[in-house]
């Protein structure tokens, strides 16, 4: 009885959204409520048929749920690092209010002006709003600081969804993940809010400095182990996620529970997450062994696992079905160089410990040149044997 009072609610508005009538240039804005309270009653009448019950929409809400543990955790540690920062108690019900009352701001901006500018394109090219924005919206508020200012989350997403998506014609013609688009704006136009202690501060200005900003300035004839050390930081510390960092980076644990969630649903990619993996072990681990002279100290691999947005990156950006490689061995390449680039950057650039962000961002774009060479090696191969029959 409810649904049908709802859908015939909806009907009766949808009138005015009609060609012809007053609302008509809004009729994506009335269509994405409406499709996000009902699935389509539209029935194909003539072949070809696609036997398949996922949608876009499903395939959104299934990233978004998987996303749920990353940003509560992320909402407890924002208060839990605030009460330490002031020396309170650690109560986890006050911690909870406490980082409530930090990230929703940040995650509610995102989402309405990135919705803001969906509504926008769709009205003016009069087509569909896209769910593509679902996980956009809160991948991005989950990469930033905590306690970054609203209006630079406002021209983050701005970016990100302009410049990262529209531009390129919407959802499913973008060649980089529009969240990590945003960020990497953000870091390079106002790098003091992103980089360094900034990214982390309580009340009076009290700062600490997050694990990579630690690895970015150990004294010399100090291991980078020695030195996470000293600075109060564990190994369990930082696969549990009691640590200052970006939103819903912190917790390794939150993003495993995530990534079961994608795996079981058959969502995101394996081979890219088994690839970031190798890469990131391989190429660590050859430093190691090759005693390889480099800018930053060397860290075993487990400790590279659980540093900075590796987790994050590699189970939700990188496997961005738009941006990502999308052949079978392609996707073992594009995995493999971004885990590859990460130690890289993180090992030898001065001036920018952390290196998710970039070596997501830099396969996105060779990402089409990877699958473009992978079909065309199974071409080359198919043509012999074609031959010689």
């Amino acid at each position: 009885m409810g649904n049908d009072l709802i859908r015939k609610a909806m009907d009766d508005l949808g009138k005015n959204f009609s060609k012809g009538k007053p609302l008509e240039k809004l009729h994506p804005l009335y269509e994405a409520i409406d499709g996000f309270l009902f699935t389509s009653g539209a029935i194909a009448r003539k072949a070809p048929f696609v036997r398949d019950a996922w949608d876009l929409k499903r395939v959104m809400v299934i990233v978004v749920l998987a996303l749920i543990p990353s940003t509560l955790f992320g909402i407890f540690n924002a208060g839990y690092q605030a009460q330490n920062a002031l020396g309170l108690a650690h109560a986890w019900p006050d911690a909870v209010l406490r980082g409530l009352q930090i990230v929703l701001p940040v995650i509610f901006v995102s989402y309405a002006v990135g919705g803001f500018w969906e509504v926008l394109f769709a009205c003016v090219r009069k087509h569909e709003i896209n769910e593509g924005f679902f996980v956009t919206g809160l991948l991005f508020a989950l990469t930033l600081p905590p306690h970054i200012p609203l209006w630079q989350v406002a021209a983050g997403v701005s970016f990100g969804v302009v410049v990262g998506k529209e531009i390129f014609g919407g959802t499913g013609m973008n060649i980089v993940n529009p969240a990590l688009a945003g960020r990497a704006f953000l870091f390079f136009a106002y790098p003091a809010q992103m980089s360094g202690e900034a990214v982390w501060y309580g009340v009076d200005g009290v700062t600490r400095a997050t694990p990579l900003a630690t690895m970015a300035s150990v004294p010399a004839g100090t291991t980078g182990v020695a030195a996470l050390h000293q600075a109060g930081y564990t190994w369990s510390q930082l696969f549990y996620g009691f640590i200052p960092g970006s939103i819903g980076e912190t917790s390794k644990l939150a993003c495993l529970i995530g990534l079961a969630f994608l795996l079981i649903t058959g969502v995101a990619s394996w081979r890219i997450i088994a690839g970031c993996v190798a890469g990131l072990v391989s190429v660590a681990s050859l430093i190691g062994f090759l005693h390889v002279k480099t800018v930053h100290p060397v860290l075993p691999f487990e400790w590279h696992l659980v540093l900075g947005g590796f987790a994050f990156g590699a189970i939700f950006m990188a496997t961005d079905p738009v941006s990502a490689s999308a052949t079978r061995l392609g996707r073992w390449i594009y995995g493999f160089l971004i885990g590859a680039l990460v130690v890289f950057i993180r090992t030898f650039n001065p001036a920018y410990p952390e290196a998710v962000m970039l070596s997501i961002l830099l396969m996105n774009i060779f990402a089409p040149m990877i699958d473009h060479y992978v079909v065309e090696g199974h071409i080359n191969r198919r043509t012999p044997r074609a031959q010689a029959k």
